[in-house]
């Protein structure tokens, strides 16, 4: 089975080929320079020269405070690029595998959300990720849509990278303790769409659709931050660990608004022989790594 990668240096792409390693599978990965994903000839080029039986793409732009103005780029990357993708899918009859986000609600939940869930993005990045959805569903059938939250890894830039650096320059930090989620290992992503390759390769078929994919645990960046001090500490990255402060939102104003709210309801991937990411666990390897 050949698989199309688009965005391969990603903290996706990167945990992707990580997990493929020790399979049969053919890998074509590419990244933003090799495959535009904004170009339609270029698609069709290297989609023609790889002839894949999957399309993944863990493409995105992800800078969610500068896509307030740069939308056309947010745009282009994260609505455009799917649906030149989708495109290609449905022509040849294959699946795309497309990663979306938890900024496609607004965050004033109660409850986790359902894939089926009313989207209501207070953001362009949110907007734009929901647009790429939009084109994903109107242009193929076979598509798997997995929204995620909070993704970590040992690679690019992140939340866990970003605390460890604070935590060795200052003695004390503020972090948001009102905003819900649950991080999310990009490793478990990476497992789980090789899951699907598998099945698919084996079956001919998947329950397509859009489906939640995060972590385990409900928690605040606050208490995220304060597991990640406390495993850095025991794997030593630490000598010591930095005195936390919650903060509210109001007290760390950002140009995008972040969803308050962003658990996930997980359930029907059972349908896909999937379950949630075990975060806690995707933590000791990343600090392990690190």
């Amino acid at each position: 089975m050949r698989i199309l990668l688009t965005g391969k240096n990603g903290q996706l792409g990167r945990c992707f080929q990580d997990v493929i390693k020790n399979t049969e599978l053919a890998l074509f990965a590419f990244d933003s320079a090799e495959l535009d994903i904004t170009n339609a000839q270029n698609i069709d080029q290297v989609v023609r020269q790889t002839k894949p039986d999957i399309i993944v793409n863990a493409a995105a732009y992800t800078a969610v405070d500068k896509a307030e103005t740069d939308s056309e780029t947010a745009y282009l990357v994260n609505a455009t690029g799917p649906c030149l993708l989708a495109e290609q899918a449905a022509r040849l009859n294959i699946p795309l595998i497309h990663i979306s986000t938890d900024y496609v609600f607004d965050g004033e939940a109660v409850e986790p959300y359902k894939p089926s869930d009313v989207t209501n993005p207070q953001s362009v990045y949110g907007a734009s990720k929901l647009a790429g959805e939009e084109s994903v569903t109107a242009t193929c059938d076979k598509y798997i849509i997995l929204r995620t939250a909070w993704v970590f890894s040992e690679y690019g830039n992140n939340f866990v990278k970003t605390m460890l650096r604070l935590a060795k320059e200052r003695d004390s930090l503020g972090v948001v303790a009102d905003q819900y989620g649950s991080p999310t290992y990009a490793g478990d992503i990476a497992s789980a769409i090789l899951t699907l390759c598998l099945d698919y390769q084996q079956n001919g078929s998947l329950a397509w659709g859009i489906y939640h994919f995060s972590g385990d645990i409900p928690t605040s960046w606050h208490g995220f931050a304060r597991a990640i001090f406390s495993k850095a500490y025991q794997h030593g990255l630490l000598s010591k660990q930095p005195k936390l402060t919650a903060l509210g939102t109001e007290q760390y104003p950002t140009p995008a608004k972040r969803p308050a709210y962003s658990l996930f309801d997980s359930k029907e991937l059972d349908e896909l022989h999937l379950s949630s990411s075990p975060w806690l666990q995707g933590l000791d390897k990343v600090l392990k790594n690190l």
